[in-house]
């Protein structure tokens, strides 16, 4: 009697559907850089009646590579190294490609995939809250929608709903001035190496008419030294001022890039010839090109290893080809190079750039800035400069603060939780944040390899989870907060034995020269690629979309749903494509 009284107790009413007849779920990416633009591959590719939207502020798709356009602006790392996996550019132009021909590669993407449907330009996400009875974000979005009679902006905002809600918004978004005496009061051209000349403007257009001007560049990060020898050759005077150090290595693999197209190794920016050109469209050449060169990438990581003999052999090997480039003005290379180790800072090859410090036309000052006047820049060691123009190339907000409210349980928002430091699981997602994951988040960068191929295993991560979402009718899925504390203590475990906790100031660190490292993944490229492969899915907590208390409730009505409609294939597990055939023993 007992026995049966429970197993009827047990019984429920099956669902009326398929166990692959699989409920929409709306999909919402906000940004439409790589990341975004990856999304909008990805996600119709592999999750079947997916509603996806990409909101996108800005008038066009590229993120960073669209609103940047400052002289020199290029890849820091080797053209054929920060591409897609799975859709090569054979005919990069140079070893490090410009930015506008990087933004007219991710054009061609988004044309070749017939992307654009699922992005909407000029659409800026302002607010975003999680509804726990349902499970859904509620979103609040601001669109243009034109221009009035005097020519100023005329938006209209409206809501939107996404059972999965994704921010892809970059590092390099928000930008900040440095904090420097009397910057609003200079009386000549003041810029941002951010806001560098209007849409669709190349810089040249922009510097046409500074022949005979002045110009001061404030930075000696990536951004400044690419911008101080491109300004050098159509300026009267370059002044970069310089307030710490940094290594500027060789060109990255060059080496291996000199052996696979027989050029000068030498060379800081080769530029592609057409007999290399042709000689890359032969796929199997390119095939192995593009390995060799992404391998040997993929081995500079040995160098964040404090005190290990071949950081201690790379350091010598920088300094030595610092020290030749600057033989002009040795006392420059006394002033910039650093005491800690190489890699602390984000090592950047920055092509052209000592050579130009030993031009005539430039100048290289050390001494901290005291004031900015009105007519140029007074330093601490008493020597004022006069300037016409001024770039400020110092970078951005690191802060990891996102630029709007997100809120997750308990009316808890992300800024807050982000106190005193950003906490994540695998870089990807937060406790009480439910169906919330993130691209370019706190500690997901690398140092060195291609950062793109890691963007694209957190958006498969993404999908992945996506996929169980909708597999098994789950209304939410939330990381624990004991799994995001273990990430947490391998990255406070990891980092101490790195150059990155030397002191150096760097975006690594938000800026600082000592603290918690919030940029980088704790572990070696490759380390990131594997640890994103599997998901650990006993690191999350559920909730059912169905009020019933059935684990298996997914299952439905015990067909599929080919059998249901009696449509389809339904011996679809013997296509090519879904067998697995092992390899024969020879």
């Amino acid at each position: 009697m007992g026995d049966d009284s429970q197993t009827h107790a047990s019984r429920f009413d099956l669902g009326d559907f398929a166990i692959d007849e699989y409920r929409q779920i709306k999909v919402v990416c906000v940004g439409a850089g790589f990341s975004g633009i990856l999304a909008a591959i990805r996600f119709p590719q592999k999750v079947p009646n997916v509603d996806l939207t990409i909101y996108e502020r800005n008038n066009g798709i590229g993120g960073t590579w669209f609103t940047n356009r400052f002289p020199g602006l290029a890849c820091d790392i080797l053209s054929h190294c920060y591409q897609l996996t799975f859709e090569s550019k054979t005919d990069w132009s140079s070893f490090y490609a410009p930015g506008p021909e990087i933004l007219a590669y991710l054009q061609s993407v988004v044309e070749k995939y017939k992307l654009m449907p699922y992005i909407k330009l000029q659409h800026e996400v302002l607010h975003a809250r999680f509804d726990e009875p349902s499970g859904k974000w509620n979103l609040r979005i601001r669109r243009k929608m034109g221009t009035d009679s005097q020519g100023q902006a005329i938006y209209e905002e409206f809501t939107d709903k996404a059972d999965v809600f994704i921010t892809a918004l970059g590092i390099f978004s928000k930008w900040s001035w440095p904090d420097v005496e009397g910057l609003k009061d200079f009386g000549g051209k003041l810029m941002h190496s951010a806001d560098f000349g209007e849409e669709n403007q190349h810089w040249r257009d922009v510097v046409k008419d500074w022949k005979d001007k002045r110009v001061g560049v404030i930075g000696i990060g990536s951004t400044a030294i690419q911008i101080v020898p491109a300004l050098q050759p159509h300026v009267a005077k370059v002044i970069n001022y310089v307030k710490g150090k940094a290594w500027i290595c060789p060109p990255f693999a060059s080496s291996k890039l000199a052996e696979l197209v027989q050029r000068d190794a030498n060379a800081e920016n080769y530029v592609f010839t057409g007999e290399d050109k042709e000689k890359l469209r032969d796929p199997a050449f390119y095939k192995t090109f593009r390995h060799e060169l992404q391998a040997d990438v993929n081995s500079l990581d040995k160098a964040i290893l404090a005190g290990t003999e071949w950081q201690e052999q790379r350091r010598a090997e920088v300094e030595a080809h610092m020290r030749k480039k600057l033989a002009k003005k040795p006392w420059i290379a006394d002033q910039v190079i650093p005491d800690y180790g190489v890699a602390c800072r984000r090592l950047t090859p920055g092509p052209g750039y000592l050579e130009a410090l030993c031009a005539d036309n430039v100048d290289f000052v050390s001494s901290p800035i005291k004031r900015v006047t009105e007519d140029g820049i007074e330093t601490f060691d008493g020597n004022k400069q006069g300037l016409d123009v001024l770039i400020c190339a110092t970078g951005y907000d690191y802060a990891f603060q996102l630029g709007f409210p997100i809120i997750g349980r308990s009316g808890v928002s992300i800024q807050e939780k982000w106190q005193p430091d950003p906490t994540t699981y695998m870089a990807i997602c937060v406790d009480g944040f439910p169906n919330w994951f993130m691209t370019m988040g706190p500690n997901s960068c690398v140092s060195s390899g291609s950062q793109l191929t890691v963007i694209e295993r957190q958006i498969d991560y993404m999908v992945e989870v996506t996929r169980k979402l909708q597999r098994e009718r789950l209304k939410s899925i939330d990381v624990k907060r004991e799994a995001v504390k273990a990430f947490d203590d391998y990255i406070e475990s990891y980092f101490p034995k790195t150059v990155f906790t030397q002191g150096c100031r760097s975006w690594y660190k938000r800026g600082k020269d000592e603290g918690r490292i919030v940029a980088l993944w704790p572990g070696s490229t490759l380390h990131t690629i594997r640890a994103l492969q599997y998901p650990r899915w006993e690191d999350f907590n559920y909730e059912r979309v169905d009020d019933v208390d059935n684990c298996l409730y997914w299952f439905g009505n015990g067909q599929t749903y080919t059998e249901k409609t009696m449509t389809g294939d339904r011996a679809w597990y013997l296509t090519d494509d879904h067998v697995d055939f092992p390899p024969v023993p020879l």
